[in-house]
């Protein structure tokens, strides 16, 4: 009964961040070009709330996996004590590749168009976007690589 509830959950969940990012990213694409840098470049009006969108699906997924991740690392300590600091690994192993992307990041100013910009370019938050990068990779490869192995463990223990 408690996983068909979830189950509905999750599905409706997942259909109304589908539809919201559909209708943000339909604003994006069609909804218009900035005046102000007509004929320079193409500069959509809503960016901003495709960034602020963003923003919102990335800290609302990275507070749930923090935790969630405490939650089973605290609930399953108590009968299993090996699988509850599994999920602690899990957690620290993540918090290691952040601060080391982050350490791996290059400050080398970019050329950017104009003036606004440059406040951004200085080595902070260049470390920061290599950073999100360099993590997006990462994770990005670990997920091929789950779906790689699981697909060759479920071929061999048939």
């Amino acid at each position: 009964m408690a996983v068909t509830k979830i189950r509905k959950i999750s599905s409706w969940v997942l259909i109304l961040c589908t539809i919201i990012t559909l209708a943000v990213l339909a604003l994006f694409f069609f909804g218009g070009d900035n005046e102000k840098y007509k004929g320079e470049m193409w500069n959509p009006k809503h960016v901003d709330l495709l960034l602020y969108w963003q923003y919102i699906l990335f800290g609302v997924t990275a507070f749930a996996a923090i935790l969630l991740g405490i939650w089973q690392f605290a609930s399953s300590f108590k009968n299993n004590p090996k699988g509850g600091v599994m999920g602690l690994v899990v957690i620290v192993l993540f918090a290691a590749m952040m601060f080391l992307s982050y350490t791996f990041g290059d400050t080398t100013p970019v050329h950017v168009l104009n003036s606004e910009a440059q406040v951004f370019n200085v080595p902070f938050w260049l470390k920061i976007t290599d950073m999100w990068l360099y993590s997006t990779y990462i994770l990005t490869a670990l997920v091929i690589l789950a779906i790689i192995g699981g697909s060759i463990k479920k071929i061999f223990s048939k």
